[in-house]
């Protein structure tokens, strides 16, 4: 018998864990396996059947034990943002509310393009013990489910009913989580009967497969009007996004910006595209921008954006820019590159790079014009260089930023999400090296922190086992979720955490008082349902999770600590009291649509709304 006629019976599981395990990707010449293994909590729907499969591939599949169901979504995605994308981790749940507690996990995957399987358990497709335990029933439509809520939230949806489906469904899903322009998360429902049924599989299908990502050559007449845009430009600036690091393009657009002498901005996810101290790093641009990158995006005619899906976070929704402005958007994605009536090239950023800058020879910016975006990088740099010194004031979120920064080795990677953190830290965070920083901002989920750290980390120990991930987490995050300090210690992949106690929801009172409301039920002191309000003992609890833990009072014992961290063999957290009401960056914000009460009894809440409606007539329409 030939081998293309040999055949393998497997059951389903054991036949999808078989052909991952056999799928490899292409890094810079060296073949990596491409899923780096997977987070799993087993219940019913998956121990049986993907459980046994699993646990024989123990080796060549590492299997994480989760503590919760969304935490392992996002480890999962920190793993995917450290690897570039180029590799990926599955999530693997049980029926029901294992499943559904992945769904927040899935959508920060899909705002963020971030690969990311998930093998999860389904109802039996026999409908012979129906209705089973967790099982949501339907009563017109037996065949939807609780799995179904997934589907607008990934970029590939199964339900395998067959063994024989995934023949055809995983080559798909691998296909979605490594195209650059249809990159996210994939759901496979695995009904619990399915799972164990066996089938004769072609002995081809599991031989060993190399993948590399495609770099998508852009349109030669898309290039063609990008150039003639840009030739027009007096005052140019290019927006670095996040997709300038998932192309490996980081090198091309220095090179582009040096020798045609354009400012450069970063948007939160593009932040650590260029070092701090770049001559053309102007900073980063947006709501939570510097004064220096918001000075000149509002004077800018032409605006080069690479690798941005152009958040209203970044545009000020859209009131950052002059309405007279003209974009090109680079970028792998139609749908990004064709926002906000710019002129489109889709394609590869690294190639659409090199055939723009091929074309463009010989033009540059004014001098002029990079001397102006200098010196307002150089007052923004002044104002940080002051905003995260210590001295005779509270603490604040920018002097732990500033204190880190100082101490950290330049590759360590920096990890913040939700809260007012990623405001601090995109504002105050000067970048030591390319690619170290990861604010998530995508879908801004409080407790994607220690989570999506910890998946980092794994990343980051196969990459750079030396260097260290460090995360910053207010306390409101921290409550949410913070028990992947047990597993950072269980599995001996060291974080440096630090808490930072603001007393609450800190940022968000900030943003109803400065909308007019007094303080209400964000601070704990400010909930009318406490009747003692008093602080967690963050330290005590951190420790009782197998970390090293302790509780400073000030930066200078927040850097002392610090060096003992880096210097540690595990997850140390390390506790401060951070002021809720002053030391918040003031300075570089753009205005944000945000939705205020357009009448009220209260005065304030009046005043408030029709200040910041004042700066509505700003905003571009679209064009």
């Amino acid at each position: 018998m030939s081998m293309a006629n040999e055949t393998i019976q497997l059951t389903t599981a054991q036949a999808i864990i078989r052909w991952l395990s056999n799928q490899f990707i292409d890094i810079e010449g060296e073949e990596l396996r491409l899923c780096g293994g997977g987070f799993g909590i087993f219940g019913h729907g998956n121990v049986t059947c993907l459980g046994e499969a699993l646990s024989a591939m123990r080796e060549e599949l590492p299997l994480y034990r989760g503590q919760n169901e969304q935490s392992m979504g996002f480890a999962a995605a920190g793993y995917a943002k450290q690897w570039l994308r180029q590799r990926f981790m599955f999530c693997t749940a049980s029926a029901g509310p294992g499943t559904s507690n992945l769904l927040t996990s899935a959508a920060l995957a899909h705002a963020n393009r971030l690969p990311m399987l998930m093998l999860c358990g389904d109802t039996y497709v026999t409908r012979l013990p129906d209705p089973v335990l967790q099982q949501m029933e339907n009563f017109g439509d037996p065949t939807f489910g609780v799995n179904d809520a997934f589907k607008p939230v990934v970029r590939y949806w199964d339900r395998i009913t067959h063994p024989a489906q995934i023949i055809q469904s995983l080559p798909n899903a691998i296909a979605t989580m490594l195209d650059p322009a249809d990159c996210g998360p994939v759901f496979l429902g695995l009904p619990q009967d399915v799972q164990g049924w066996v089938y004769d599989y072609p002995a081809l299908w599991f031989e060993k497969k190399v993948h590399r990502i495609r770099r998508q050559t852009p349109d030669a007449e898309e290039i063609t009007d990008a150039v003639a845009l840009l030739k027009t430009a007096r005052k140019p600036i290019i927006i670095a996004g996040g997709g300038v690091q998932y192309s490996r393009a980081v090198a091309e657009l220095t090179e582009f910006a040096e020798t045609h002498q354009i400012p450069v901005v970063e948007t939160i996810a593009g932040r650590a595209n260029m070092v701090a101290t770049h001559p053309l790093n102007i900073g980063p641009i947006g709501v939570t921008g510097s004064n220096s990158a918001n000075a000149i995006a509002e004077q800018a005619d032409v605006i080069l954006a690479v690798g941005t899906r152009l958040q209203d976070f970044t545009t000020g929704s859209w009131t950052a820019f002059s309405k007279e402005a003209r974009f090109i958007s680079i970028n792998a994605a139609r749908h990004d590159a064709s926002k906000h009536m710019s002129t489109p090239v889709v394609g590869d950023a690294k190639l659409a790079l090199e055939a723009l800058g091929a074309d463009v020879k010989g033009y540059a910016a004014p001098e002029t014009w990079v001397a102006e975006a200098k010196s307002h990088r150089a007052d923004w740099d002044a104002y940080v260089a002051e905003n995260v010194s210590p001295g005779n004031r509270p603490n604040s979120y920018a002097m732990a930023i500033g204190v880190v920064n100082a101490l950290c080795d330049k590759r360590d990677r920096v990890v913040a999400a939700a809260g007012g953190l990623p405001a601090e830290v995109t504002a105050n965070w000067r970048t030591l090296e390319q690619g170290t920083v990861d604010v998530e901002f995508g879908f801004s989920c409080m407790g994607y922190e220690i989570s999506g750290a910890w998946g980092a980390r794994i990343a980051q120990a196969q990459q750079e086992p030396d260097q260290d991930t460090i995360a910053f987490i207010g306390d409101g995050s921290y409550m949410m979720m913070n028990s992947d300090i047990y597993s950072s210690v269980l599995s001996k992949k060291k974080l440096i955490i630090l808490v930072l106690d603001n007393g609450g929801f800190a940022v968000i009172n900030k943003l109803q008082n400065n909308t007019g409301s007094e303080s209400f039920n964000n601070l704990i002191a400010d909930c009318p349902t406490i009747p003692e309000p008093f602080a967690v003992d963050f330290e005590a609890h951190a420790r009782a999770q197998g970390a090293i833990a302790e509780t400073v009072s000030n930066p200078t014992e927040l850097g002392e600590a610090f060096t003992r961290a880096k210097a540690a063999d595990k997850t140390t957290v390390i506790c401060m009291s951070v002021d809720p009401y002053e030391g918040w960056t003031t300075e570089g914000h753009t205005w944000w649509e945000c939705g205020t009460p357009h009448t009220s009894e209260n005065a304030d809440v009046r005043a408030a709304h029709k200040d910041w409606e004042s700066s509505r007539p700003k905003q571009r329409k679209g064009v």
